[in-house]
């Protein structure tokens, strides 16, 4: 089972990610998950936040840190993983162009089920740089590219959980709704 679980910053979308894999590892009968992270402390406050996260995760699980080499990372680990997040994978890539189809292919092909976190990105303003809008590009390609093959994508708004339903394409005219 793959799950791609989106939302914006503090929405909760890492709790909700944290439950999944809870519920998925205790389905499976075995604790242990392992937590793959892609964010690394570049200051204070992001220390403090990889810090709030360290603590609220159950003892048992294990974490590993990824940064560029995240899908050879994930296509290691054995049992359920969570990633997070897909937005601090991007940003790692000085190009801001990392190799989804690498990444699609290791989440694709874990046995063990994968809830991958990442940000939604253009609920607001558009970046005012081209740097921004970059990143904004790349990560908006990438939590497609995840998504289509994803078994379930949820939302994560201010705590609330949105499941969203796959867009079945249809060749031909336009359907009236």
């Amino acid at each position: 089972m793959i799950t791609l679980v989106l939302g914006g910053t503090r929405s909760g979308k890492s709790e909700v990610a944290e439950s999944l894999a809870a519920d998925a590892a205790d389905a499976a009968g075995d604790s242990r998950v392992t937590y793959v992270a892609t964010g690394s402390p570049s200051d204070a406050d992001m220390a403090a936040r990889i810090a709030a996260h360290r603590a609220r995760r159950p003892a048992g699980w294990a974490t590993v840190e990824a940064a560029t080499d995240l899908p050879d990372v994930l296509a290691a680990i054995a049992g359920p993983a969570i990633v997070d997040s897909l937005g601090a994978w991007v940003a790692a890539h000085p190009d801001l162009r990392p190799d989804a189809a690498g990444l699609c292919r290791a989440v694709g092909g874990r046995a063990a089920d994968t809830i991958v976190v990442s940000e939604e990105v253009g609920l607001g303003v558009h970046a005012p740089t081209e740097a921004g809008r970059r990143f904004a590009d790349a990560l908006g390609e990438l939590n497609r590219a995840v998504a289509e093959i994803a078994d379930d994508v949820l939302l994560v708004v201010a705590g609330r959980v949105l499941r969203l339903a796959r867009v079945e394409r249809h060749v031909g005219p336009a359907r009236p709704v």
